[in-house]
Protein backbone atom coordinates (compact mmCIF):
# COMPACT_ATOMS: atom_id res chain seq x y z
CA UNK A 1 0.00 0.00 0.00
CA UNK A 2 1.75 3.33 -1.17
CA UNK A 3 1.62 5.74 2.05
CA UNK A 4 0.09 9.38 1.47
CA UNK A 5 0.27 12.13 2.99
CA UNK A 6 0.15 12.90 6.35
CA UNK A 7 -2.94 14.73 5.85
CA UNK A 8 -4.69 11.89 4.17
CA UNK A 9 -2.87 8.90 6.05
CA UNK A 10 -4.96 8.37 9.47
CA UNK A 11 -8.38 8.36 6.65
CA UNK A 12 -6.18 5.32 4.51
CA UNK A 13 -5.38 3.21 7.72
CA UNK A 14 -8.99 3.21 8.63
CA UNK A 15 -10.70 2.60 5.81
CA UNK A 16 -7.95 0.33 4.02
CA UNK A 17 -8.13 -1.89 7.13
CA UNK A 18 -11.76 -2.37 6.77
CA UNK A 19 -11.89 -2.92 3.34
CA UNK A 20 -9.04 -5.54 3.74
CA UNK A 21 -10.94 -7.16 6.67
CA UNK A 22 -13.94 -7.22 4.29
CA UNK A 23 -12.72 -9.45 2.10
CA UNK A 24 -10.90 -11.69 4.80
CA UNK A 25 -7.74 -12.49 11.31
CA UNK A 26 -5.78 -14.53 14.04
CA UNK A 27 -6.25 -16.13 15.01
CA UNK A 28 -4.43 -18.76 13.87
CA UNK A 29 -3.30 -19.00 12.98
CA UNK A 30 -2.28 -15.65 11.00
CA UNK A 31 -3.51 -17.21 11.96
CA UNK A 32 -2.32 -16.31 9.75
CA UNK A 33 1.02 -15.06 10.22
CA UNK A 34 0.54 -11.24 10.32
CA UNK A 35 -2.30 -9.34 10.31
CA UNK A 36 -5.37 -9.75 7.77
CA UNK A 37 -4.77 -5.87 7.67
CA UNK A 38 -1.32 -6.39 5.95
CA UNK A 39 0.31 -3.81 4.41
CA UNK A 40 0.50 -5.60 1.51
CA UNK A 41 -3.28 -5.96 0.76
CA UNK A 42 -4.48 -3.51 -2.26
CA UNK A 43 -6.71 -0.36 -1.55
CA UNK A 44 -9.74 -1.44 -2.70
CA UNK A 45 -12.40 0.90 -4.79
CA UNK A 46 -14.11 1.87 -1.63
CA UNK A 47 -10.75 3.68 -0.18
CA UNK A 48 -10.10 5.35 -3.11
CA UNK A 49 -13.39 6.86 -3.31
CA UNK A 50 -13.27 8.00 0.21
CA UNK A 51 -9.69 9.47 0.35
CA UNK A 52 -10.78 11.16 -3.12
CA UNK A 53 -13.59 12.54 -1.31
CA UNK A 54 -11.93 14.01 1.75
CA UNK A 55 -9.39 15.61 -0.92
CA UNK A 56 -12.35 17.72 -2.42
CA UNK A 57 -13.95 18.27 0.92
CA UNK A 58 -14.74 21.86 2.41
CA UNK A 59 -12.85 22.70 5.12
CA UNK A 60 -16.08 23.30 7.36
CA UNK A 61 -17.00 19.85 6.29
CA UNK A 62 -13.69 18.17 7.57
CA UNK A 63 -15.72 16.94 11.00
CA UNK A 64 -17.95 15.02 8.64
CA UNK A 65 -14.89 13.07 7.34
CA UNK A 66 -13.63 12.71 11.20
CA UNK A 67 -16.55 11.03 12.01
CA UNK A 68 -17.02 8.90 9.50
CA UNK A 69 -13.54 7.66 9.79
CA UNK A 70 -14.76 7.09 13.38
CA UNK A 71 -17.39 4.96 12.59
CA UNK A 72 -15.12 2.96 9.86
CA UNK A 73 -12.86 2.61 12.86
CA UNK A 74 -15.62 0.64 14.99
CA UNK A 75 -16.85 -1.47 12.26
CA UNK A 76 -13.16 -2.61 12.25
CA UNK A 77 -13.07 -3.20 16.00
CA UNK A 78 -16.62 -5.76 15.53
CA UNK A 79 -15.85 -8.22 12.59
CA UNK A 80 -18.64 -10.08 11.56
CA UNK A 81 -19.77 -14.04 11.43
CA UNK A 82 -19.91 -15.17 7.41
CA UNK A 83 -23.24 -16.01 6.36
CA UNK A 84 -23.99 -19.56 6.92
CA UNK A 85 -21.46 -20.16 9.57
CA UNK A 86 -22.59 -20.82 13.52
CA UNK A 87 -19.65 -20.75 16.21
CA UNK A 88 -19.88 -23.51 18.58
CA UNK A 89 -21.37 -23.22 21.69
CA UNK A 90 -20.51 -24.33 24.94
CA UNK A 91 -17.05 -23.59 24.39
CA UNK A 92 -14.41 -23.98 26.97
CA UNK A 93 -11.29 -21.20 26.13
CA UNK A 94 -9.16 -22.86 29.30
CA UNK A 95 -9.40 -26.54 26.77
CA UNK A 96 -8.77 -24.28 23.67
CA UNK A 97 -5.94 -22.93 24.93
CA UNK A 98 -1.76 -24.69 24.00
CA UNK A 99 -0.53 -25.79 20.98
CA UNK A 100 -1.88 -26.30 17.70
CA UNK A 101 -0.36 -27.25 14.37
CA UNK A 102 -2.42 -26.51 10.88
CA UNK A 103 -2.48 -28.77 8.99
CA UNK A 104 -4.80 -27.22 6.58
CA UNK A 105 -5.92 -24.20 5.22
CA UNK A 106 -7.30 -21.93 2.47
CA UNK A 107 -4.05 -20.19 1.67
CA UNK A 108 -3.79 -16.28 1.74
CA UNK A 109 -1.23 -13.05 1.54
CA UNK A 110 -0.06 -13.10 4.76
CA UNK A 111 0.78 -17.01 4.82
CA UNK A 112 1.85 -17.92 1.32
CA UNK A 113 4.48 -20.30 0.93
CA UNK A 114 4.92 -20.84 4.92
CA UNK A 115 5.51 -24.17 5.72
CA UNK A 116 5.16 -25.82 9.41
CA UNK A 117 2.49 -22.99 10.44
CA UNK A 118 1.42 -23.51 13.58
CA UNK A 119 -0.42 -21.23 16.49
CA UNK A 120 -0.21 -20.98 19.97
CA UNK A 121 -2.89 -19.46 22.45
CA UNK A 122 -2.61 -18.59 26.34
CA UNK A 123 -5.05 -17.33 28.46
CA UNK A 124 -4.26 -14.21 30.16
CA UNK A 125 -5.32 -12.86 33.53
CA UNK A 126 -8.01 -9.89 32.25
CA UNK A 127 -9.66 -12.59 29.94
CA UNK A 128 -7.99 -12.25 26.71
CA UNK A 129 -5.98 -15.37 24.72
CA UNK A 130 -2.31 -14.03 23.89
CA UNK A 131 -2.13 -15.53 20.59
CA UNK A 132 1.09 -16.45 18.59
CA UNK A 133 1.69 -17.38 15.16
CA UNK A 134 4.57 -18.81 13.59
CA UNK A 135 5.76 -20.68 10.28
CA UNK A 136 8.89 -21.85 8.33
CA UNK A 137 9.65 -19.56 5.02
CA UNK A 138 11.78 -22.20 2.88
CA UNK A 139 12.68 -19.72 0.66
CA UNK A 140 14.37 -17.07 2.93
CA UNK A 141 15.51 -20.14 4.89
CA UNK A 142 13.44 -18.74 8.38
CA UNK A 143 10.69 -18.86 10.74
CA UNK A 144 8.40 -16.12 11.00
CA UNK A 145 6.54 -15.08 14.05
CA UNK A 146 3.14 -13.12 14.55
CA UNK A 147 1.39 -12.04 18.05
CA UNK A 148 -1.27 -10.53 18.58
CA UNK A 149 -4.22 -11.19 21.00
CA UNK A 150 -7.94 -12.13 20.64
CA UNK A 151 -11.14 -11.70 22.55
CA UNK A 152 -14.51 -12.93 22.59
CA UNK A 153 -17.02 -10.92 20.67
CA UNK A 154 -19.68 -11.73 23.79
CA UNK A 155 -20.43 -14.42 25.92
CA UNK A 156 -17.13 -17.02 26.60
CA UNK A 157 -18.61 -20.32 25.81
CA UNK A 158 -19.57 -19.00 22.08
CA UNK A 159 -17.14 -19.41 20.11
CA UNK A 160 -16.65 -16.07 18.15
CA UNK A 161 -13.98 -14.01 18.98
CA UNK A 162 -11.99 -11.34 17.17
CA UNK A 163 -8.00 -11.10 16.60
CA UNK A 164 -5.88 -8.15 16.39
CA UNK A 165 -2.23 -8.15 15.55
CA UNK A 166 -2.78 -4.17 15.12
CA UNK A 167 -3.89 -2.12 17.46
CA UNK A 168 -7.21 -1.49 17.06
CA UNK A 169 -8.13 -3.37 14.11
CA UNK A 170 -9.30 -6.54 13.95
CA UNK A 171 -10.17 -9.83 11.82
CA UNK A 172 -12.68 -12.51 13.02
CA UNK A 173 -11.97 -15.89 14.59
CA UNK A 174 -14.67 -18.39 14.74
CA UNK A 175 -14.48 -21.68 15.39
CA UNK A 176 -17.27 -23.66 13.95
CA UNK A 177 -16.20 -27.62 14.72
CA UNK A 178 -14.70 -28.89 17.95
CA UNK A 179 -13.26 -32.37 18.42
CA UNK A 180 -15.46 -32.88 21.95
CA UNK A 181 -12.07 -33.99 23.24
CA UNK A 182 -10.10 -30.68 21.76
CA UNK A 183 -8.37 -32.19 19.99
CA UNK A 184 -8.97 -30.90 16.54
CA UNK A 185 -10.52 -28.04 15.40
CA UNK A 186 -11.84 -25.86 12.46
CA UNK A 187 -12.12 -22.27 12.37
CA UNK A 188 -13.40 -19.77 9.69
CA UNK A 189 -12.38 -15.97 9.84
CA UNK A 190 -14.46 -12.78 8.68
CA UNK A 191 -14.93 -14.39 5.58
CA UNK A 192 -14.77 -17.68 4.17
CA UNK A 193 -12.11 -17.45 2.09
CA UNK A 194 -10.21 -17.56 5.53
CA UNK A 195 -9.86 -21.37 6.63
CA UNK A 196 -7.90 -23.03 9.28
CA UNK A 197 -7.82 -26.73 10.14
CA UNK A 198 -6.03 -26.94 13.69
CA UNK A 199 -4.95 -30.53 15.41
CA UNK A 200 -2.90 -31.42 18.55
CA UNK A 201 -0.51 -33.39 16.37
CA UNK A 202 0.67 -32.58 13.51
CA UNK A 203 -1.86 -35.06 11.05
CA UNK A 204 -5.18 -36.12 10.93
CA UNK A 205 -6.54 -39.88 10.65
CA UNK A 206 -8.06 -39.81 7.18
CA UNK A 207 -11.66 -39.77 8.42
CA UNK A 208 -11.22 -36.88 10.14
CA UNK A 209 -10.39 -34.99 7.24
CA UNK A 210 -13.52 -36.79 5.30
CA UNK A 211 -15.75 -35.04 8.11
CA UNK A 212 -14.38 -31.90 8.26
CA UNK A 213 -14.27 -31.79 4.93
CA UNK A 214 -18.11 -32.41 4.52
CA UNK A 215 -18.43 -29.90 7.58
CA UNK A 216 -17.31 -27.21 5.80
CA UNK A 217 -18.82 -28.02 2.52
CA UNK A 218 -21.84 -27.94 4.38
CA UNK A 219 -20.99 -24.53 5.35
CA UNK A 220 -20.55 -22.97 2.20
CA UNK A 221 -16.64 -22.90 1.62
CA UNK A 222 -15.21 -23.89 -1.27
CA UNK A 223 -13.80 -27.17 -0.11
CA UNK A 224 -11.50 -27.16 -3.07
CA UNK A 225 -9.53 -24.35 -1.81
CA UNK A 226 -7.99 -26.03 1.68
CA UNK A 227 -4.91 -26.89 1.25
CA UNK A 228 -3.29 -29.73 3.25
CA UNK A 229 -0.21 -29.16 4.87
CA UNK A 230 2.27 -32.40 4.00
CA UNK A 231 3.31 -34.72 6.67
CA UNK A 232 6.14 -32.99 8.83
CA UNK A 233 8.93 -35.37 7.68
CA UNK A 234 8.44 -34.64 4.08
CA UNK A 235 8.60 -30.95 5.28
CA UNK A 236 11.95 -31.57 6.49
CA UNK A 237 12.84 -33.13 4.03
CA UNK A 238 12.25 -30.24 1.80
CA UNK A 239 14.11 -28.06 3.80
CA UNK A 240 17.02 -29.80 4.03
CA UNK A 241 16.91 -29.67 -0.12
CA UNK A 242 16.19 -26.29 -0.53
CA UNK A 243 19.47 -25.82 2.04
Amino acid sequence: MSTPSSRHSPWLLVVGACTADDRSAAVPADSRTASPASPATPVGKQTRMLVSLWRVLPRGLLWLAALAALWALAACSTPRTPDGIQPVTGFDVNRYTGHWYEVARVDNTFERGLTQASATYTRSADNTVKVVNRGYDPVRKEWKEAEGVARFVDEPTRAALKVSFFGPFYGGYNVVALDENYQWAMVVGSSKDYVWILSRTPTLPGHVQEHLLERAQAMGIDVHRIQWAPPAGEQLARRAVMT
